[in-house]
């Protein structure tokens, strides 16, 4: 039998359940389990908790067949907990390095107590942590082991489960469970430290309570479900009847009560405007009615809140908070005024525009800042094309790039009234990076984030933790994303981290990305094609070779001799040179363009057409990997520089150790594999297929389309996917040389 059982329900939380079990799993305590329950989630969730189960076999997962909530949830956990001690802990925080050896320590060190408190602090998205503020009430003054009457000051820290521990025989012989509802932790809370006849205190910080931006935490979401809070103090108060013994609990529980009734009508953001009133009178009957003899009002504002409560004088709240109200009015006129300044930056254009109505048949379009028609947005478009042509489809391109707009393509000019205007009305904007901040998401507006590729490098508020890659305006960035309302991805990989670093409001589309549909669905008349545009000979062989962007380098500066490459690979292989877009026309690039010894393909307009006509895939830690996987022909990774990116950049996994073939970290490495054709064993193919299988998940050829379906024609049912091993992919280029057998 373990010393701690953990008892973790899961719901939604796979972008921060990695963390929470890391820090568990991660303990110098080893004495524990962990029992992990499903809550029937709907995201990738469950699976995360399934493999981690494989791995270690500490972990217990129930997967619950529908959704409970929390409460349940965590009654399904207790049913399974053997541990001596049960400890709660929510599934996006996570445990402080050494909690579990502290904890032990202080339940040996106390004598087994029935409960242990122990400290938490909250953690923020941009890195903050603020203590807790009645940290106070947790110093060892006095004795180490006392009831709730000793030191009923307890009662004031916030009503949660999670920050102590409980002896499980002490929950059986009290009968506590979880009931089902917002406020769960309530009559828990309550009910056992009034309970227990041994209680202790740990001075410490065991639990980093995570402040999710996006508004996870449901008591910040508006509703009438906050009327659950009468339901939970009706069953505080049901269990100090069954306990006459616990009746001098009944003022101080009052003085909760009301304290919480007071909380949830005062704070902005719970309940519906229609809804007070009604809340207020329910309250004032509860008070009424379990008002305590001999019970004295606080004083000051507080007690005067009391008062009103209790003569159910709604009208005279209101009135009372008129003062309040009129200083935040003043306050929000300041800000409105800061705004409009704001705004008039924008031109007074672009504010005319707004105020018109939306055009719902209007679409626009943006790629890599604007610069090209390219990408998952061109996927998009030309699938919209094809399911529904009433949609007008507009692009937005940088004055330097209209040359590069392919014929029969409308766009507008960045910056132009014309582009202004566009923005403004178009129902729908889509988009594979961010449009700029002046940019106002209208309602009814429809903000599609499509992403460019799969992040082995660090993104969004990971790169935080890298302040050497980077000088972003992290709160800054996630104004820009609050304006999503869906983000595409393409493996579960990827949601669970776009989820935790771009922690925001937006649905998650696990569609696969659009622009690999090519990859899957073009014949051997695309792949010639392809090649023939780039000059490539009938059976020459072509590397394409696409090195990532470096922040600790200036410019582009290739890691490869590749005139020596070249060289050495002999006549009959073509090297397809496609530098980062961050890089430009560098004096670099020019000289191999000279040479005539290397194709440079870094302005082509098509990334896709290139990976069509390459037979392998040279890269060190561009995302290009993963989209190129799909067509399931060699990729070599070249990373001579391993140590230096990952520590200065940071990276998701390691690429060395999980690649997606074949590694070299020398040019004399990659020259032998090359040359050799170790680059295509059977080994490289068997890491290919591993890899393939976790960041190709959902890539099956109708990615577009699920697009279209979901964002622009409102289907709301998933087009199946295509079963992994069934999934086709275009021939190689030797295979599209290949003569067609006749019937």
């Amino acid at each position: 039998m373990p010393k701690l059982s953990l008892v973790v329900p899961v719901y939604k939380v796979q972008g921060y359940l990695p963390e929470c079990l890391d820090s568990v799993l991660g303990q110098d305590y080893t004495d524990f389990e962990i029992i992990a329950v499903d809550d029937c989630s709907p995201d990738g969730s469950g699976a995360i908790l399934d493999e981690y189960a494989r791995r270690d076999a500490r972990i217990h997962v129930i997967h619950l067949t529908e959704n409970v909530g929390l409460g349940r949830a965590r009654n399904a956990g207790l049913e399974k907990a053997r541990g001596e001690y049960v400890l709660f802990l929510d599934s996006d925080d996570t445990l402080s390095d050494g909690a579990l050896t502290a904890i032990s320590e202080r339940l040996a060190a106390t004598g087994d107590p029935e409960i242990l408190v122990f400290d938490y602090a909250r953690t923020y998205w941009d890195g903050q942590v603020r203590p807790n503020q009645r940290a106070d009430l947790l110093r060892s003054d006095g004795p180490d082991v006392f009831r709730l009457a000793e030191r009923p000051q307890l009662l004031d820290l916030l009503q949660i489960v999670w920050n102590k521990a409980y002896r499980r025989d002490f929950i059986t012989r009290t009968g506590l469970t979880f009931p089902p509802g917002y406020y769960e932790d309530a009559p828990w809370t309550f009910c056992s430290l009034i309970s227990a006849e041994r209680i202790a205190v740990l001075d410490r910080v065991c639990v980093l309570y995570r402040q999710r931006r996006e508004g996870g935490n449901i008591l910040k979401t508006v509703s009438r479900k906050h009327f659950d809070v009468f339901d939970q103090y009706r069953r505080v108060f049901d269990f100090l009847d069954a306990h006459e013994e616990l009746d001098r609990w009944r003022g101080p529980l009052f003085r909760k009560m009301v304290d919480h009734y007071l909380t949830v009508l005062e704070r902005p953001g719970r309940l519906p405007r229609e809804a007070r009133a009604e809340f207020f009178h329910r309250a004032s009957a509860d008070y009424r009615a379990r008002l305590p003899k001999d019970f004295h009002r606080p004083a000051g504002g507080r007690g005067h809140k009391y008062a009103m409560l209790e003569r159910d004088a709604y009208a005279a709240m209101m009135s009372a908070s008129t003062a309040v109200k009129l200083r935040r009015t003043v306050r929000k006129r300041t800000r409105d005024a800061l705004n409009r300044s704001k705004r008039s930056a924008m031109g007074v254009h672009y504010q005319s525009q707004l105020r018109l109505p939306l055009d719902e048949n209007l679409v626009l379009f943006s790629a890599y800042w604007s610069r090209s028609v390219s990408c998952n947005p061109a996927a998009i478009d030309a699938e919209l094309a094809r399911l529904a042509p009433h949609l007008r489809r507009v692009w937005a391109i940088r004055p330097d790039a209209v040359d590069q707009v392919p014929k029969g393509v409308e766009y507008v000019r960045v910056g132009s009234r014309a582009y202004w205007t566009a923005l403004a009305r178009a129902k729908y904007l889509v988009n594979n990076v961010n449009f700029a901040d002046a940019v106002v998401k209208r309602e009814g507006q429809i903000h599609l984030q499509t992403h460019h590729g799969t992040p082995l490098k660090t993104m969004g508020l990971d790169q935080q933790k890298y302040p050497a890659s980077t000088d972003m305006n992290f709160e800054k960035l996630l104004e820009r994303c609050d304006r999503w309302d869906y983000s595409i991805s393409s493996n579960r990989f990827s949601t669970a981290i776009w989820e935790r670093v771009y922690p925001c409001s937006y649905v998650s589309l696990e569609t696969g990305y659009p622009r690999n549909d090519v990859l899957v669905n073009a014949g051997a008349e695309e792949v010639r094609r392809a090649r023939a545009a780039l000059g490539l000979a009938d059976g020459a062989k072509a590397f394409l070779y696409m090195p990532t962007h470096r922040e600790y380098q200036p410019g582009f500066t290739p890691s490869l001799d590749l005139a020596r490459l070249a060289e050495e690979l002999g006549p009959d292989v073509t090297l397809l040179l496609r530098g980062h877009y961050f890089y430009g026309s560098s004096p670099h690039i020019a000289e191999l363009r000279r040479s005539g010894r290397i194709v440079d393909v870094s302005g082509h307009p098509r990334v896709e057409e290139l990976y069509l006509a390459a037979d392998a895939l040279i890269t060190d830690y561009s995302s290009a990997m993963f989209d190129y996987a799909v067509l399931d022909r060699p990729i070599i990774v070249y990373a001579p520089d391993w140590d230096i990116y990952s520590a200065v950049r940071g990276t998701y996994f390691d690429l060395l150790q999980e690649p997606p073939g074949a590694v070299a970290t020398s040019q004399a490495e990659l020259i032998r594999l090359l040359g050799s054709g170790d680059y295509d064993s059977r080994d490289a193919a068997g890491r290919r297929d591993a890899f393939r299988r976790r960041f190709c998940e959902f890539d099956d050829g109708h990615a577009a389309e699920r697009v279209v379906r979901r964002v622009f024609l409102g289907d709301q049912t998933p087009l199946p996917f295509v079963p992994f091993d069934e999934r086709p992919h275009a021939p190689t280029p030797a295979q599209a040389l290949e003569p067609v057998e006749r019937a």
